[in-house]
C-alpha cells in the first residue's frame, strides 16, 4: 500500500462578525473532572469509508474536496474548541482549551493505491494500513492540538475521512455529534450558523458541573503519578504509544439481531431477572470469547470495564448535546479467567455488566474516581484488561456528507490496548458491530470461538 500526501491545508472557522473570537481575548474553556482523566491518553482515531466510483481525480479535487473544506469551515463556527489547543498556564490549577482568532484545523489530503474494498471490509487487515489514512495530531509539553483530519482519495473507488481528536477535548458522543454536524452541513450546503438542528448544536454550559469535593485536584494528582514525570508536572505529552508489529490486525465481528435475541435467551434461562440491553449482551459475548481465546491458567487475573455516560445521571441533568467529556470508566477488576471460560461464562459476564450499568445512577462520582485510581494497580496485575469504545447509540452510520452513508467505520485507536469498539450494525436495526485489534494468531482464535458459539 502506497500513500501519497498531496497537501496539508489550514481550515479556519468561518466566524461571524459578532463572534467572541473577534475580540482581543482568547476563547477559553477550562477542563472539568470528566475531561482530566483523558489528558495524557493517545488520541481517539476513526476512519469513515465512502464508496464512490465517481471519485476520479478531477471530480475529487473540483467537487468533493472543496465541499468538505467549506463545510468544515462552516461547522467549526459551532464547534470552535476543535480549532484550538489544550494549554496549561502556570498560574492555573488545571489545563484549558484555548482558541484564538485564525486558529485552524489541519486537513491533510492524500491519495492511496490500496484496494478500497479490502480496507473497508469486515475481514482482517493490518492495522498499520489504517494508520496511513489518519492525520497527525501535534502535541508538545506546552500545547496539544484538539482535532485534525485527513481526506484520502482511492481513485475510482471512493474516499475516506480520517479523524484524530484529543480525548480530553471530547468523548465519543461529542465526536459523533460533530461528524454528523459536519456531514449535515456538507450535504445540505448550509451557510447559516443557525441552520444546524438542535440535536447537532453543542451546548457549552459547564456551570452545571460543580467540583465541590476537590475532584479536579485529585484527578490531576492521579494523572501526574501515572506519567511519572517529576521534572515537568504540567507536560501535555501523552503516555507512550503502544508499539505494534506487522502481525497486528483489526477486524469487525458482527452480531445480527437474531444473534442478540438468541444470546439474551441463553442468559435469561439462567438469570431471568436481569435487565439485558443489547450493549450488555454484545460486550459479554465478545469478552467471553476473548478470554477463552487467550487460554492459559483459569486462575489468572482478568478485568473488564466500560465508560458510562453521565449526562442524564447528574442532578441536574446536562443537555444531551453537552460538548466535552461526560463519561467515567466503571469496571470489575481482578476476576479469575475461569469465571468466563466455564459453561456459565456468558451469564457471569452479563450479570457483572448489568450490575455495573444499574449502579451508574446510584453511585457517587467521588466513589467512581477512587475506583478509577485503584484500577491502574489492577491493570498491572491483570493478564487481560478489556475496555470498550463506542456504543450502539451513537449513530455513526448516519454521517452522510452527500455521497451516501459510510460503508464502514473503524475505531483505529483501539490498537492502544486490549479494547473493543462497538457500533450499531450498518444494514440491520438491532444488530451490532464489534471491532477488535489483536495479533493475528489470537484474532483467529477469537473468531473461532465467536463463530462457533453462535452456531451451537
Amino acid at each position: 500500500m502506497t500513500i501519497h500526501i498531496i497537501d496539508t491545508s489550514r481550515v479556519i472557522p468561518a466566524v461571524d462578525s459578532d463572534s467572541v473570537l473577534n475580540s482581543a481575548n482568547f476563547f477559553t474553556i477550562p477542563l472539568t473532572f470528566f475531561d482530566l482523566p483523558w489528558l495524557l491518553f493517545q488520541p481517539v482515531k476513526r476512519v469513515f469509508f465512502y464508496k464512490l466510483t465517481e471519485s476520479k481525480h478531477d471530480h475529487f479535487h473540483s467537487i468533493i474536496l472543496p465541499k468538505l473544506k467549506l463545510s468544515l469551515s462552516l461547522v467549526l463556527r459551532n464547534y470552535l474548541p476543535l480549532s484550538g489547543r489544550i494549554t496549561w498556564d502556570t498560574n492555573e490549577l488545571k489545563p484549558s482549551i484555548v482558541v484564538s482568532p485564525n486558529d485552524p484545523v489541519l486537513m491533510t489530503v492524500a491519495e492511496s493505491d490500496a484496494d478500497f474494498s479490502h480496507l473497508s471490509g469486515y475481514g482482517q487487515h493490518p492495522v498499520s494500513e489504517l494508520h496511513n489514512l489518519l492525520p497527525k495530531l501535534p502535541v508538545s509539553n506546552d500545547s496539544a492540538t484538539a482535532f485534525s483530519t485527513q481526506i484520502t482519495l482511492f481513485p475510482n473507488q471512493g474516499f475516506s475521512i480520517g479523524v484524530a481528536g484529543h480525548h480530553a477535548v471530547m468523548d465519543g458522543k461529542t465526536s459523533s455529534m460533530f461528524i454528523k454536524a459536519w456531514a449535515h452541513t456538507c450535504k445540505h450546503q448550509l451557510v447559516n450558523i443557525a441552520s444546524l438542528p438542535d440535536i447537532l448544536t453543542p451546548s457549552y454550559d459547564r456551570s452545571l458541573i460543580k467540583d465541590l469535593t476537590g475532584l479536579d485536584e485529585k484527578i490531576i494528582q492521579m494523572v501526574r503519578s501515572l506519567k511519572g514525570n517529576k521534572t515537568n508536572i504540567r507536560s501535555l505529552t501523552p503516555f507512550p504509544a503502544r508499539e505494534l508489529g506487522d502481525d497486528v490486525v483489526l477486524t469487525t465481528l458482527v452480531l445480527s439481531c437474531d444473534d442478540i435475541k438468541k444470546l439474551r435467551e441463553q442468559v435469561k434461562n439462567v438469570s431471568p431477572s436481569l435487565h439485558l440491553s443489547t450493549f450488555v449482551i454484545a460486550y459479554a459475548y465478545a469478552w467471553t470469547c476473548f478470554v477463552k481465546a487467550r487460554g492459559g491458567s483459569g486462575e489468572r487475573s482478568v478485568s473488564l470495564l466500560f465508560v458510562g455516560d453521565f449526562r442524564e445521571r447528574l442532578d441536574p441533568k446536562l443537555p444531551a448535546t453537552y460538548f466535552g467529556n461526560c463519561m467515567f470508566p466503571v469496571g470489575s477488576y481482578n476476576r479469575k479467567a475461569v469465571e468466563f471460560t466455564e459453561e456459565k461464562g456468558l451469564v457471569t459476564a452479563a450479570e457483572i455488566l448489568s450490575d455495573l450499568v444499574k449502579g451508574l445512577s446510584s453511585r457517587k462520582i467521588e466513589e467512581i474516581v477512587k475506583e478509577l485510581a485503584d484500577s491502574f494497580d489492577f491493570q498491572k496485575g491483570s493478564t487481560q484488561f478489556g475496555t470498550i469504545a463506542g456504543s450502539t447509540r451513537l449513530g455513526i452510520y448516519e454521517s452522510d456528507f452527500g455521497w451516501g452513508r459510510p460503508v464502514k467505520v473503524d475505531v483505529v485507536s483501539i490498537d492502544q490496548g486490549e479494547a473493543f469498539s462497538m457500533a450499531e450494525r450498518r444494514d440491520e436495526s438491532g444488530g451490532v458491530e464489534i471491532g477488535m485489534c489483536l495479533k493475528k494468531t489470537e484474532m483467529d482464535n477469537v473468531m473461532a470461538f465467536f463463530n462457533n458459539g453462535l452456531q451451537s
